[in-house]
């Protein structure tokens, strides 16, 4: 059984402060599968490009162990491309050129190997192709992780209302929480989204780490902080590749096992926001990924005596 990944896979141009690139590989399913890969080579990617996309790109995918039978690959057409500018905090940024081209009319298809998969990350897409995707899995999956935006909520809100009755686990940032509960609090916000139908949902805050929540439970979890962040473009996305798969590696979905993997996908998160891109994710050895995370454990590990 593998990871069904569905999501962009894209033409990116960044700005930041510290630079700016020319047309680079993104996308939000590049990003979860190459964060992912490092817990588990057994992905299947659900995705469409244009046949302006490079060819030694896809290739390098599946040396990654993504399986790319599921990408599209529309000759005639062009690859989507997003262009945008990051102000001088890194946490606003103007989009500058948004070009759908493939993805305007995307029509996902999964091979017939793919509709077992046990577990599903759902990346950023309109919910009615999130939707698609679900409607051709043959078993019920194990968990399926939904990525959303204000976008979708302020254009296509009882689409995602009704894709959210039937996914596991939402992860939207502190601002989309805010939005689609109407609760400033992020924790009346949670209980409000979790009543909309997902069993578990993480609050992502940027530098300011981020929270999961079950009816019952909550847990935060710590950014690490970093001298220097390059490039956040793709930070979410790999902390979502990260979170699922370290689950499809463990097999446990249990609260507890998710609190490991939202670890993990910050730590995979910290690494991205470190080069432009996608760079930083194909230069890192599994020692680096190890080290990383015991960073994050001794952040937060400490002694007390109750008194």
């Amino acid at each position: 059984m593998s990871l069904l990944i569905v999501g962009t896979v894209a033409f990116d141009a960044i700005e930041t402060p510290f630079g700016k690139t020319d047309k680079i590989i993104g996308g939000a399913a590049t990003y979860i599968g190459l964060s992912a890969s490092y817990f588990t080579r057994k992905m299947d990617l659900v995705s469409v490009v244009g046949g302006d996309f490079p060819q030694d790109t896809v290739k390098m995918l599946q040396s990654k162990g993504i399986n790319t039978d599921g990408l599209q690959i529309l000759k005639d057409q062009k690859t989507f491309f997003w262009s945008g500018k990051y102000h001088n905090d890194m946490n606003t940024r103007d989009t500058l050129v948004t070009e759908l081209n493939v993805l305007a009319d995307f029509n996902p298809i999964l091979p017939a190997f793919y509709q077992e998969d046990e577990f599903v990350m759902l990346g950023n897409l309109t919910p009615l192709v999130q939707e698609k995707v679900l409607a051709q899995m043959k078993t019920q999956p194990k968990l399926v992780v939904l990525d959303t935006m204000n976008f979708w909520m302020d254009v296509a809100l009882d689409d995602l209302k009704r894709i959210l009755k039937k996914v596991d686990v939402l992860t939207v940032n502190d601002s989309e929480a805010r939005q689609l509960s109407g609760e400033y609090s992020l924790p009346r916000a949670a209980q409000k989204i979790l009543a909309m139908g997902p069993k578990y949902l993480i609050i992502k805050k940027g530098e300011h780490g981020a929270l999961l929540f079950n009816k019952h439970q909550v847990f935060f979890a710590p950014a690490l902080p970093l001298e220097d962040v390059f490039d956040p473009t793709g930070a979410g996305d790999t902390f979502a590749g990260g979170f699922i798969g370290y689950l499809a590696k463990t097999k446990d979905i249990s609260f507890d096992n998710m609190k490991r993997a939202i670890i993990y996908g910050s730590a995979m998160a910290s690494f991205c926001v470190e080069k432009f891109g996608t760079e930083r994710l194909l230069s890192l050895s599994q020692k680096e990924v190890e080290t990383r995370v015991q960073q994050f454990i001794d952040l937060v590990q400490f002694d007390i005596e109750l008194v």
